[in-house]
């Protein structure tokens, strides 16, 4: 196994490919420019936005409770999670409810980012600093470390998504995400695309 297989193999064992319809997990050679990003909501247990970023084959993932916000004052919580496979930034359905993640996936956001630093040793120092060029979200943004995962003690790696401040900065309290409440990929609800998949099956 190369190290970079090793990065989806959280991401594979979590999953039944069987039952699931997301993709598995492949490593995808990644260059310097045009970087994948985009950013899914979730309905599982709790409602909440995935935002994953590609580097070095997959895609970098936390999930955002609330969601991202463009007031910088607005500092939202980003919980890591594992490394997903490039071909994941475009999934939009459902996960089946006996699955990890259950519920309904939608493509909220999409587009490009770029790395101010190298993010290998960005996310070692607990800083990175990055631009993104997507459908709703823009600009300048920055994820700050705040606790270093401890499997041990069973504690997570908690991060903070925030919006720095440049001419995509909102004042004002952020419509952001309630202004956009549907997908960038079929313009449907979470509701309806529940509802399509459910009629799909055989």
């Amino acid at each position: 196994m190369t190290p970079a297989q090793g990065k989806l193999s959280t991401y594979e064992a979590k999953r039944d490919f069987c039952k699931t319809g997301e993709p598995e997990g492949k490593i995808r050679k990644s260059g310097k420019s045009d970087l994948i990003f985009s950013v899914q909501k979730h309905d599982a247990s709790t409602l909440h936005y995935d935002l994953r970023l590609e580097w070095d084959g997959v895609l970098l993932s936390w999930a955002i409770t609330r969601g991202p916000s463009i007031v910088p004052d607005e500092k939202r919580l980003a919980v890591r999670t594992e490394d997903h496979p490039v071909d994941y930034a475009g999934f939009e359905g459902i996960i089946p409810k006996d699955q990890y993640g259950g519920g309904t996936v939608m493509l909220w956001d999409r587009g490009t980012w770029q790395p101010d630093d190298d993010p290998g040793n960005s996310l070692e120092n607990g800083k990175l600093d990055f631009t993104i060029r997507g459908e709703r979200m823009k600009g300048n943004w920055s994820l700050i470390r705040m606790r270093k995962k401890d499997e041990e003690k069973g504690k997570r790696e908690d991060w903070l998504l925030v919006k720095q401040r440049d001419r995509h900065a909102g004042r004002k309290r952020d419509r952001l995400v309630t202004a956009n409440p549907n997908s960038v990929k079929t313009g449907r609800s979470l509701k309806a695309i529940a509802k399509a998949q459910e009629k799909a099956k055989p």
